[in-house]
């Protein structure tokens, strides 16, 4: 025990522990990096959703992403959903919860899900595109390749 350090009052885990731990988390959350990567890759395998009103939509949205409010995921309106496809679910922020209340929905309903770490806060502060409207958009070719300090 290390009365002094506020840090090592619980110790650690196990680095295997810490591993298994990570991995989990890591399957259940995607950051704004990687998907920007992905989606300025043109990945098929994943479709980004804003889990926010469609006012909020199409005042600024992620480029790329559907429009699919949280408070309207039901097993019929999601009927249409490709199955085979990752959702990605994103709200305003770490304030805000409508990612997590999307992600839980359409997770209970059968479908893979991510939430986007930060949503479309960390997004802007990493300055990747967005758009307005009520279309998606599409990755602008102009736009350089994401980059990461991490």
């Amino acid at each position: 025990m290390h009365p002094h350090s506020a840090v090592l009052a619980f110790p650690p885990p196990a680095a295997v522990e810490s591993a298994a731990w990570l991995e989990q988390k890591l399957r259940y959350y995607a950051d704004a990096w990687d998907v920007a990567q992905d989606l300025a890759r043109q990945i098929e395998d994943i479709v980004v959703i804003d889990a926010r009103s469609s006012a909020a939509y199409a005042s600024g949205h992620i480029v790329g992403a559907v429009s699919f409010p949280h408070r309207t995921m039901t097993a019929e309106s999601t009927a249409t959903l490709d199955r085979s496809k990752v959702y990605i679910t994103y709200c305003d922020g770490i304030g805000c919860n409508g990612s997590t209340k999307a992600a839980w929905k359409l997770a209970c309903l059968g479908f893979q899900v991510k939430e986007l770490i930060g949503g479309l806060d960390f997004w802007l502060r990493d300055g990747h595109p967005v758009n307005t409207g009520d279309a998606p958009g599409h990755w602008p070719e102009t736009a350089s390749a994401p980059t990461c300090g991490c």
